[in-house]
């Protein structure tokens, strides 16, 4: 490389206005003739750049590797290299950034112009060489680096907030994942056996938390309450909302369930599901301020009589599934839970025989979709319920979810899903 700073001839000789503001930085100039070089080296001193020469086309790449040179003037015709030759290389280095490579040649023919910018040349200029039409391209050629480097700064600040972004998410997903042990822990055992009754849980969600929540509570001796909660929407605050009602029906803390009714003595009596009902749509009104809303049944089982009493709040029906394979869906409707003030609520009642099973669900069973958009439906769950109907409540699940999973062909649920099986073995002996 030559330092040429002493020779400001050419420079002198050519009183070319300065370069635009904004435009400078280091150009490389590699030519092979050293008056050539002293020439362009000079006129760039006086507008306003650092220029950098060299009459060796190797060591003029190894110059152009270093991310600061932004503009390269190559000559056409070199010993060893040509300056499409020395295009190629250069981009072929794999140096950070863009460099704007301006060849000078003698050549006009259409064909040399093609094979310079298939090299990867940006423009050319003709010999001998005018200051004014130099500066120009060069005004053009900073321009469009300036432009690169402020897109690469600009990539660099996104991948920097990516990363910050991806850090927050997996902080969220750690926060996430917390969240789904917790609603877990309001979900009693998975199965569970009682004197004259057997009952088998089952909650998935569609992401880490949803709003469904299926459990049930010992309201007195021989007296056994069931929920199955659907909240609207997903994910977290669906979660927490069905949590919040989950924990005001949870048989750890009876004295703050709201579906029964302490007697003293650490005895309850449980509340009609109707009146329970009715009192938590005013407590989901009067608490919520957005459009949240949770479907609902909430019912009791007497073990000694098998009476089954219950509320539906738009929730799905539940499936009444006699021993001999019979089924009746149960319920007429009502209206959902923290939508419409003053709502009010019918109870409705069955009575089981030992050996029948009582089935509750979310809609996320019965809106479970195949490839082609068709849905399960009610109908197709009832079909499933017949298939298992001999297997136990926790082997029902298991196929359910199997058969379901085949169903859709996919590895997950597009909604909450859940299901509480009842079994009654009649009163115990």
């Amino acid at each position: 490389m030559y330092p040429e700073t002493s020779d400001r001839t050419y420079a002198n000789a050519f009183p070319v206005p300065p370069l635009a503001d904004g435009v400078g930085g280091t150009i490389l100039v590699l030519d092979d003739s050293a008056a050539q070089r002293g020439m362009l080296c000079a006129l760039l001193r006086r507008w306003g750049m650092e220029p950098w020469s060299s009459g060796d086309p190797a060591e003029a790449l190894e110059l152009a590797r270093d991310a600061r040179v932004g503009l390269v003037i190559c000559d056409w015709m070199m010993p060893g290299m040509t300056g499409p030759e020395f295009c190629r290389r250069l981009r072929a280095s794999g140096r950070e950034g863009y460099a704007y490579v301006i060849l000078l040649t003698s050549k006009s023919a259409e064909d040399a112009l093609a094979e310079g910018l298939a090299a990867g040349a940006d423009d050319f200029l003709s010999k001998p060489l005018h200051p004014s039409e130099l500066r120009a391209r060069l005004n053009a050629g900073a321009r469009i680096v300036a432009m690169q480097r402020a897109l690469v700064d600009k990539n660099h600040q996104l991948g920097r907030a990516l990363s910050e972004i991806r850090t927050l998410y997996d902080a969220i997903d750690v926060d996430l994942e917390e969240a789904r042990r917790l609603q877990l822990s309001f979900l009693p055992d998975a199965t569970r056996s009682l004197p004259g009754v057997d009952l088998s849980l089952w909650l998935e969600s569609s992401g880490h938390v949803g709003g469904d929540m299926v459990g049930w509570f010992e309201a007195s001796r021989g007296m056994i309450g069931v929920h199955s909660i659907d909240v609207s929407g997903h994910g977290v605050a669906s979660a927490m909302i069905g949590a919040r009602v989950a924990g005001m029906l949870s048989g750890r803390a009876p004295e703050q369930n709201i579906a029964l009714s302490g007697l003293g003595g650490g005895v309850f009596r449980a509340l009609p599901p109707d009146f329970v009902a009715t009192r938590l749509n005013a407590l989901m009104l009067e608490e919520l301020t957005g459009d949240r809303y949770l479907t609902l049944v909430l019912g009791m089982l007497d073990v000694m009589t098998g009476q089954f009493s219950f509320v539906q709040a738009g929730h799905p029906h539940p499936i009444l599934m006699r021993t001999d394979g019979s089924v009746e869906t149960l319920g007429k409707g009502g209206l959902p839970i923290g939508l419409v003030q003053d709502a009010t609520y019918q109870v409705y009642r069955a009575r089981l025989m030992p050996g029948d099973r009582l089935i509750f669900y979310t809609d996320g069973l019965t809106e479970c979709s195949a490839p082609d958009g068709t849905m399960l439906g009610e109908e197709g769950l009832i079909e499933l319920s017949r298939k298992y109907h001999r297997a136990t409540g926790a082997e029902f699940l298991e196929r359910l979810k199997s058969d379901l999973r085949a169903f859709a062909t996919a590895p997950g649920f597009e909604d909450d899903a859940s299901a509480l099986v009842l079994d009654y073995h009649g009163p115990p002996t």
